[in-house]
């Protein structure tokens, strides 16, 4: 089992609930983020994913005081899980949201690969699918989106993912490692299941997420199946849940929102329009955390 990762980003939205998880199934995780993240066991570096220095040294460093019983130097991670990123747009200049992102995600797989970890995980997004941040209402190509859709966002934080995707196939290429993007979807915490009544009043209002959302638990399993999976080399999956955000059934549904946009295969009857289907076959996932019973906990 691979045991000792650098998380990039961890402090994030996402990342405070999936190192958690990790943690709790054995991982060994040091924090990479600009700001640290106060939890039991997970420890904490300081610093910046666009000096490539600070990234390589990240990747081979005693993860706290203890590494230093071991009287040697500290090896290399096992993996890395890269979720350090500007997450969106319109918090930095455009052009530094692209800068820090794209530089970034090739400053983090060039270290692993040059220090022979080959297998990282990749966060890439939804937005590549090109609706999220679109300008006006924009049409999506076809349902289901899946990986192999023609992605193409017209913004700079969806731009920066395609081009990641991109960097993580050369170097799984060229270095024959492991490097697996997850296009994440719409992470949704526990105690933000009160925002989906709204949801369901208003259905148009989740177009822009393609009707989907990713349970902060439910990404930490899919990031713990992509570190236990080896052998697949690039890859895209869709990390998302199983089903609709919606309280009609899919068919039904998309034929009524969405009934211009052409469907190329039978889906599921209330399978997500941006499908998890490759991610369930691929990498075994189960959902755990279906927005239905979340929300019915909520009361």
């Amino acid at each position: 089992m691979t045991k000792r990762i650098l998380f990039t980003g961890g402090t994030g939205k996402a990342g405070r609930h999936v190192m958690p998880w990790l943690k709790a199934k054995g991982y060994d995780i040091l924090n990479f983020d600009l700001k640290p993240f106060d939890h039991p066991g997970i420890s904490n570096l300081v610093g910046d994913i666009t000096d490539s220095g600070q990234v390589f040294n990240a990747m081979t460093t005693h993860f706290n005081f203890d590494g230093l019983n071991a009287g040697k130097a500290p090896a290399p991670v096992d993996a890395v899980v890269h979720f350090a990123a500007v997450p969106r747009i319109l918090i930095n200049p455009d052009n530094e949201t692209f800068r820090v992102n794209v530089m970034g995600t090739y400053n983090v797989i060039e270290a692993a690969m040059k220090l022979g970890i080959r297998k990282v995980i990749v966060a890439s997004s939804e937005t590549t699918y090109g609706v999220c941040f679109a300008e006006g209402d924009k049409d999506f190509h076809s349902f289901p989106l899946d990986e192999s859709y023609d992605v193409d966002p017209m913004d700079s934080y969806g731009h920066s993912k395609v081009v990641n995707e991109l960097t993580s196939r050369t170097f799984a290429m060229r270095y024959k490692a492991d490097i697996y993007a997850l296009r994440i979807g719409n992470v949704i915490e526990p105690h933000e299941y009160t925002m989906f009544p709204p949801f369901l009043k208003d259905p148009m209002s989740r177009k822009r997420n393609a009707w989907a959302y990713i349970d902060s638990r439910d990404l930490a399993q899919i990031v713990h199946l992509g570190l236990q999976k080896d052998g697949l080399g690039f890859q895209v999956f869709n990390a998302v849940n199983d089903t609709i955000t919606a309280e009609l059934p899919t068919a039904e549904f998309l034929k009524k929102y969405c009934p211009n946009t052409p469907i190329t295969r039978p889906m599921g009857e209330w399978e997500a329009p941006l499908s998890n289907k490759k991610t369930r076959e691929v990498l075994g996932f189960k959902e755990e955390h279906n927005w239905r019973d979340e929300v019915k906990k909520l009361g």
